[in-house]
């Protein structure tokens, strides 16, 4: 009977070999719904006219360059303390629903509410000046409180986009589809631009007060809605050590994860880079927000099967060669485009002229979409599997503590290149509220720099961390399968129903 019982046993216990197997099984623990969700909200990310948030604060608000600056920078530094205290509370969160969905549940409904208020300043403080006082210290204190549940709301999606499975293959395949099928997410930026340019042009007569606040409100609720509703379906399917870790355990949980520390050194360097954006060059310059739909039109055509190009790029390199592929492709591009348009010179240089940087740019845009897919999944891949990294090196998972790390850093950086960006803007002459086509040449040239060689030189240095990324090969196959047994055994202790259990059958790729 007991020789019976051994060798029952030996069928039932998953080998050393089924472990390392079932690391590229393609499995399911995502059921139908909650992908839906998933998808939703990462539609809901895209779905806003954000890129149109800086002309709304210069042009419909009108905020004084100067206190930009001074927001930008106490606002910063309250980022940076509250950032640490908020990242402890959340790694101690234990609750029947997980450890990130209650902020992310209860904090919906105030951070959309918020971001209402932010886009109608213009109703609350119609043709008032630069220097408004009310204005200015409504435009404060919606910054602060914004950035406060936008640092709860940050590190709750982070970590519960690392723990919705347990399975790295399906996180990859959740990422993917997510960038597929998130059709249509760009389109209130699309008619934002065509709305700007109409009222700009004098074919459309509306107030260009009405769009902001029109189209601002709107995205805002429809995005709100997906954020809640996904939410609300999300499960955590990571098991969390009993005991939250404390904060002596985050930071020794952050020295001792080489992939976060090369990825947080990464952004660090990075976040040196200066950008005022394409938008201002788009409008100021070539005179038409519609510009950016057209250069990306042949790229387009390319992008969603550069997704479909990801999993041969992961079997023929490395993260480490992925990764730098992906980050540094499209500001080298923008490079030469920046020495494309300065033939000629400041007063009579292409990069005024529509139908050569239409070209020029449209090139750019095209050889970028090559390694679109690239640059979206494989770093968000990264993080995930970072969050595996510090659960196999310490037995304990510290999401948000590493979350706060990983954004302090650049967070200190940008906050001091925002404040920088607000002093250049009116350095090289920029005036608010001048008119269409009104800033002068050398403003103008500068404003094309701004968005692309200097994004490129700027944040060059962020390419040194990844030079050194080694989390791949057969020590993440390693670091995997040792995982997995462990969960397994959390598992069967606790006798879990919706866990990452690898059952005897390991061939089994059906929905769990």
């Amino acid at each position: 009977m007991s020789e019976q019982a051994v060798n029952t046993t030996k069928v039932l216990t998953p080998t050393e070999e089924e472990y390392r197997n079932y690391v590229y099984e393609n499995r399911r623990y995502v059921g139908k719904k909650e992908t839906i969700a998933y998808i939703l909200f990462d539609f809901a990310q895209n779905f806003t006219i954000n890129k149109y948030n800086e002309r709304f604060i210069f042009d419909v608000v009108r905020i004084d360059f100067a206190f930009q600056a001074f927001t930008n920078f106490v606002g910063g530094i309250w980022d940076v303390v509250n950032d640490t205290i908020i990242g402890a509370i959340v790694d101690k969160t234990r609750t029947r629903w997980g450890k990130f969905k209650p902020y992310l549940v209860t904090l919906a409904i105030p951070g959309t509410i918020g971001t209402l208020l932010y886009w109608m300043l213009p109703i609350f403080f119609p043709n008032t000046s630069e220097t408004h006082f009310m204005k200015l210290l409504t435009y404060f204190l919606l910054a602060v409180t914004r950035e406060t549940i936008e640092t709860f709301r940050g590190i709750s999606v982070t970590g519960m986009l690392a723990t919705i499975s347990p399975h790295p293959v399906e996180r990859t395949r959740l990422i993917t589809l997510a960038h597929l099928l998130s059709i249509g997410d760009n389109i209130p930026e699309a008619l934002m631009s065509l709305l700007i340019d109409g009222i700009n042009n004098g074919i459309l007569k509306f107030q260009m007060k009405s769009i902001y606040v029109t189209m601002g409100c709107f995205t805002t609720l429809v995005s709100g809605l997906f954020a809640l509703y996904f939410s609300l379906l999300a499960k955590e399917r990571i098991i969390q050590s009993e005991k939250g870790p404390s904060v002596m355990d985050g930071i020794k949980s952050i020295l001792n994860n080489k992939p976060i520390l090369l990825i947080t050194l990464a952004e660090f360097l990075s976040s040196f880079s200066i950008n005022t954006g394409m938008t201002n060059y788009y409008i100021d310059v070539l005179g038409s927000s519609s510009i950016y739909m057209i250069v990306g039109i042949p790229g387009s055509f390319v992008s969603t099967p550069s997704f479909a190009l990801v999993p041969w790029f992961r079997r023929h390199f490395s993260t480490k060669v992925l990764w730098l592929l992906g980050s540094s492709t499209g500001d080298f591009l923008m490079a030469l485009v920046f020495l494309f348009g300065s033939i000629g010179g400041i007063k009579n240089g292409l990069y005024k002229r529509r139908l050569p940087m239409i070209i020029a740019i449209m090139i750019q845009e095209t050889l970028f979409m090559f390694v679109y897919g690239i640059r979206k999944v494989i770093p968000k891949e990264m993080y995930n599997e970072a969050m595996d990294y510090c659960e196999w090196k310490n037995g304990y998972r510290t999401e948000g503590m590493t979350s706060v790390a990983r954004g302090l850093a650049s967070k200190l950086v940008n906050t001091v290149g925002a404040t920088i960006r607000a002093f250049l803007m009116k350095k090289i002459g920029y005036v608010q509220g001048a008119g269409h086509l009104k800033q002068s040449d050398k403003t103008k040239y500068y404003l094309f720099a701004m968005c692309t060689v200097i994004p490129f030189v700027t944040g060059s240095l962020g390419m040194i961390p990844k030079l050194f990324y080694d989390l791949s090969g057969e020590k993440r196959e390693r670091m995997y399968m040792e995982l997995l047994q462990r969960r397994d055994e959390k598992v069967r202790q606790a006798g879990g129903a919706d866990a990452p259990t690898l059952p005897a059958d390991a061939g089994d790729t059906g929905n769990c």
